[in-house]
């Protein structure tokens, strides 16, 4: 995951101290960050989804590439290091090895929630109200942005 770091060593890096958020949740994303060092947690709700120390996790892409505000906060665990990109829409049209990079982190995260999906309808089958939530849920796999052409 750290390859993105190569194609970003020219963009500005932000130091940031141990329990600072750097995006918020409901708030639109101002940047993109990528994680150079330290480690991070993501909270839904205050509720911790995620936590990672892994160079080149990329924060704020989802805000950014669905023109919504953020749909969870992140805050240092410990002292951070973080390139910020200020324009990532650009970015990601000109970097076609940023835009892979972002993909598959998209791509494990949706896998990772299909394989709780799946975990918590098998926990749960036959009984009557999960019919509602399967329902839910199959909807929203299959829905179909608004705009396509983002």
């Amino acid at each position: 995951m750290a390859g993105i770091l190569d194609l970003v060593t020219d963009l500005p890096r932000r130091e940031v101290p141990v329990g600072e958020t750097i995006l918020e949740q409901g708030c639109p994303a101002p940047s993109m960050l990528i994680l150079v060092s330290g480690e991070v947690e993501v909270l839904h709700d205050q509720i911790r989804v995620a936590r990672t120390a892994e160079p080149g996790a990329v924060f704020g892409e989802m805000s950014i590439l669905l023109h919504r505000n953020c749909t969870a906060s992140v805050r240092t665990l410990k002292p951070s290091v973080f390139v910020r990109v200020d324009q990532p829409e650009q970015f990601l049209r000109e970097s076609s090895a940023a835009s892979l990079h972002v993909a598959v982190l998209l791509a494990r995260r949706l896998e990772v929630l299909n394989r709780y999906l799946v975990d918590v309808k098998t926990q749960y089958e036959g009984h009557d109200h999960l019919g509602m939530v399967d329902e839910v849920l199959n909807t929203l796999m299959h829905q179909q942005p608004r705009n396509p052409s983002r």
